[in-house]
């Protein structure tokens, strides 16, 4: 497809310069006595209207089935799933004083084993920091500094990661894939999915690309043909006056392997001073939050961001 935009431009670009090119030569080579002894021209005929073009159809929101299986089949595939891992690579785009935006990257190493156990490293273009939930209690880890913050967690991943956004405005880009029911997460509010095709290029795999959106986000989701997981996704929110792009690459797929007791816990952050869990001053990218019903926390006063150079 690439080579046919480029191909047709490069065409529609000659076709202008061979076209300019004969009415100057034209021009050019017509004497003078010619334009002397040309007679009179006829008056013009009367413009005429252009014939108006028949109003386009407006487009139709429609939640075609066949995007609706391919997204109930992935949501089932991790539904059912005990425990998983993977690693997550997300890219979020940022404004800049140049006009073109800014791409930071951030991995997400995820250990996830339910109903109660969740661990998420992160480093990335920035301070490094871990997450670890285990049922009772979870911890944000900052090594650089060698602090941790600690609070009280209910019993489930939904509700910690619930309480762990609305109190500290922690949210993880693939929230919606971690909870117990995640299609509900991609069908409540939904108003717009399709099916766009296969492709061979993402994750190494084959996958089936469908678009979903509801009145916050437009989601591309590139989901495995054969294994159903989700291998990319891509997020435009409507919030963001931007439209700046996110991207999330999925891949190290592991599910119901045998994990450690005490992979979700870690000893060094335990040690370490403690400050209190809370929204810190800074927000997330515009419109960014996860498509499950979080009620946002209540952020410190922020200061205003300068752009990037």
């Amino acid at each position: 497809m690439a080579n046919a935009i480029v191909t047709g431009w490069r065409g529609r670009a000659l076709a202008l310069a061979v076209g300019l090119l004969v009415s100057v030569g034209v021009a050019a080579q017509a004497p003078a006595a010619d334009v002397k002894a040309a007679t009179p021209p006829a008056k013009a005929a009367k413009a005429t209207k252009p014939a108006k073009k028949p109003a386009e159809a407006p487009f139709k929101l429609v939640l075609e089935p066949k995007a609706m299986d391919l997204l109930k089949a992935m949501s089932t595939r991790l539904a059912a799933a005990r425990s998983m891992t993977f690693t997550a690579t997300v890219g979020y785009e940022f404004p800049s004083k140049l006009g073109p935006p800014i791409l930071y990257t951030v991995r997400y190493d995820v250990t996830m084993q339910r109903p109660d156990k969740l661990k998420i490293l992160m480093p990335g273009d920035g301070p490094a920091s871990e997450f670890y939930y285990d049922g009772k209690a979870m911890m944000a880890y900052a090594p650089a500094e060698n602090l941790v913050a600690v609070a009280e967690a209910p019993p489930t991943i939904d509700a910690a990661l619930t309480q762990a956004y609305r109190s500290a405005a922690i949210f993880f880009p693939f929230t919606d894939l971690l909870v117990a029911d995640p299609y509900f997460a991609l069908t409540d509010g939904a108003i717009l999915a399709f099916y766009i095709g296969p492709s061979g290029v993402v994750g190494g795999v084959k996958t089936e690309m469908v678009a979903w959106a509801n009145k916050d986000v437009f989601l591309q989701i590139w989901i495995g043909a054969d294994d159903k997981l989700p291998r990319r996704v891509r997020a435009v929110y409507a919030a963001d006056p931007l439209q700046l792009r996110n991207e999330l690459e999925i891949s190290n797929w592991q599910l119901d392997s045998a994990i450690a007791a005490d992979a979700f816990t870690s000893q060094k952050a335990l040690a370490a001073p403690r400050i209190a869990l809370k929204a810190p001053a800074s927000a997330q990218p515009s419109g960014l939050k996860p498509l499950v019903k979080m009620a946002p926390a209540k952020p410190e006063a922020a200061k205003p961001q300068s752009k990037a150079p």
